[in-house]
């Protein structure tokens, strides 16, 4: 186990941080998007008017208020109002969909909605409110309601086994704890801070609280697929912008198209999945020349809890650590009986320190589950069971090893799909490797979803892990990604590995080939960017494997072997090839 020294996070609360930091700054720039910028006296400001229409409107100490509001500079106001009435808020994406939002809404038991007005209507709450506007002449009188470090500050979901998301209840300390951890480089008041995450994801705390509290401005971008299809360096050197926390996936897709994106960078925290020690190797020997980080921490721990700061990596290393406990968090590897396992043994990893969260709210019963009393600790203090496995390397470096929850059995053997994944990482033609069990009882199988270097095979695929593996952790089934596909959050995506399985299954085997050159020439990228044979004129690019950050790579490719121009959405729009190629045919005599 490890221990950090502890700090004082507890004596404070996101409100008092937030005023020592108007106190500093106040003429300094807190936050702009497209439209407008606010000083951080203009964004105090504008959050006294919301909190004081939140506590006209009832809201109380521990009271959840939900915002299902539009990017931009009025998600902080409203999210400081909230905070300022006593209330928690709770971030529902509004580009999630419905029944989504409005199981988040019910599920953190809002009493109260701050809403755009034409959304209004379909929330499904007692009372709705509109965001007020900003009117830097109103008096409007501060709020003083009484915080402290244990009230709820917010409520973020994460997914459930059961289907339905689970309400985890953050308090005021972890996230100060968070915002300004020693453990983590620190902003300044001349960092610039990029603001991409979903609202309803907890890296939104650091582009906020971490900047916030230091004095630094957040800059609102466009959402990530929007940013992808720009030129994503041009977009932060024009709004120079200097930090940022970009979900894992996602640099490993765009450090592959261009290892300099991120040059402008000062600092670029990554998070959210296992980050490809390729990618680490790529981007460090470019142009950038800041700091980079690998963030673990699952939001119940409240953004991260353990950090390792990617200097180099030897040629042979086929993964990247996890790393040590930041300030205030502690760290267990144990066994099933809640021992400490050996170094390089393999264990549940468990979190203790003022980062853990409360609970789940509405849920006694899973929140008993998985949060359990701290042996280790005399103070009463409770320690969280993530459910990843991990191992501590002799160095004192955690490395992230799989989930506990996904070992299955194949055969009678029991396998853990993470380890398989690892293995065939080796191979000198993989990048990446994704397994999944499918199937029950007998009948499961392991199947592996292989995102390629170059050109590969399954069947080279196979040899090797033949070569490599025992019998029993042999994947029954390996298809050939061109693209490891992530969800918004920049998280793995199951669901969608689990639909390129089943369209893999059911494709068609009437192909229609392609018959004219726009036809032939589109044909020829998404066979090489999806990793598939015989693209047909009516083949589908989702339908084959394709997601945004494919289509920003498709792009790309037709403007570099033609010089024509195809537009983002051309292919988010179209997705079958012969109706992008019918776009594409005109600017191809253009091009000439």
């Amino acid at each position: 186990m490890t221990h950090s020294k502890p700090v004082a996070p507890t004596a404070s609360t996101l409100t008092e941080l937030w005023a020592h930091a108007v106190e500093r700054h106040p003429g300094a720039p807190a936050v702009r998007d497209d439209d407008t910028a606010l000083t951080y006296a203009e964004l105090d400001t504008y959050s006294d008017a919301v909190a004081h229409t939140l506590i006209e409107a009832g809201v109380r100490p521990e009271d959840r208020v939900a915002l299902s509001l539009r990017r931009g500079t009025g998600v902080f106001a409203a999210m400081l109002g909230v905070l300022k009435a006593g209330g928690a808020y709770v971030a529902v994406d509004p580009r999630y969909p419905r029944a989504r939002r409005d199981t988040m809404i019910e599920g953190s038991g809002a009493r109260v909605v701050l809403a755009e007005p034409e959304w209004a209507a379909e929330i499904p709450a007692d009372v709705v409110l509109p965001l007020p506007g900003f009117d830097p002449s109103a008096a409007v009188p501060r709020s003083d309601v009484a915080v402290g470090p244990r009230n709820a500050a917010c409520v973020l979901f994460t997914s459930g086994s059961s289907g339905r998301p689970k309400a985890t209840v953050l308090e005021h300390r972890g996230i100060v704890g968070f915002a300004r951890n020693a453990a983590l480089p620190e902003l300044t008041g001349e960092d610039r801070v990029g603001q991409i995450s979903s609202l309803s994801f907890d890296a939104f705390h650091f582009e906020t609280w971490c900047s916030l509290a230091q004095g630094a401005e957040i800059v609102v971008l466009p959402a990530l697929p929007d940013l992808l299809a720009s030129d994503l360096q041009r977009t932060l050197r024009r709004l120079r912008v200097t930090a940022m926390l970009v979900p894992t996936m996602a640099v490993n897709h765009v450090v592959r198209e261009d290892r300099d994106a991120f040059a402008p960078l000062r600092i670029l925290h990554t998070g959210g999945d296992a980050i490809l020690a390729d990618t680490c190797r790529e981007l460090l020997s470019g142009d950038f020349t800041g700091r980079l980080f690998n963030l673990y921490g699952p939001t119940e721990a409240t953004t991260a809890c353990s950090a390792f700061e990617v200097r180099e990596l030897a040629e042979d290393a086929d993964g990247v650590p996890i790393g040590q406990a930041v300030e205030g968090a502690r760290l267990y590897v144990l066994d099933e009986t809640l021992h400490p396992v050996g170094a390089g043994e393999t264990g549940q990893l468990f979190v203790g320190g003022h980062g853990v969260a409360r609970g789940y709210y509405g849920d006694p019963a899973l929140t008993a589950e998985k949060f359990l009393p701290d042996p280790f600790q005399a103070d009463g203090s409770r320690m969280y069971a993530t459910g990843d496995l991990v191992r501590r390397r002799s160095d004192g470096q955690l490395e992230f090893v799989g989930r506990a929850d996904h070992q299955v059995k194949i055969r009678g053997y029991r396998v853990e799909p993470g380890e398989v994944e690892r293995l065939l990482a080796r191979h000198s033609q993989v990048r990446e490797v994704a397994v999944l069990p499918v199937g029950d009882g007998q009948d499961r199988i392991l199947v592996a979803f292989v995102e390629r270097r170059g050109p590969l095979l399954p069947d080279a695929v196979r040899v090797f892990a033949e070569h490599t593996l025992p019998d029993h952790m042999v994947p029954a089934k390996i298809l050939v990604l061109p693209k490891m596909p992530a969800t918004d959050n920049g998280k793995r995506d199951r669901a969608a590995l689990l639909e390129i399985l089943a369209a893999e299954t059911a494709r068609s085997r009437d192909h229609q080939p392609p018959a004219t050159e726009s036809e032939r020439i589109l044909a020829a990228i998404w066979s090489e960017l999806l990793a598939v044979e015989n693209v047909g004129a009516n083949d589908d690019f989702f339908a084959l494997g394709g997601n945004s950050m494919l289509a920003f790579r498709v792009r790309q490719k037709v403007k570099r072997e033609t010089g024509a121009l195809l537009d983002f959405r051309d292919i988010l729009e179209q997705t079958v090839l012969r109706d992008v190629a019918r776009i594409l045919e005109p600017r191809l005599r253009a091009a000439v």
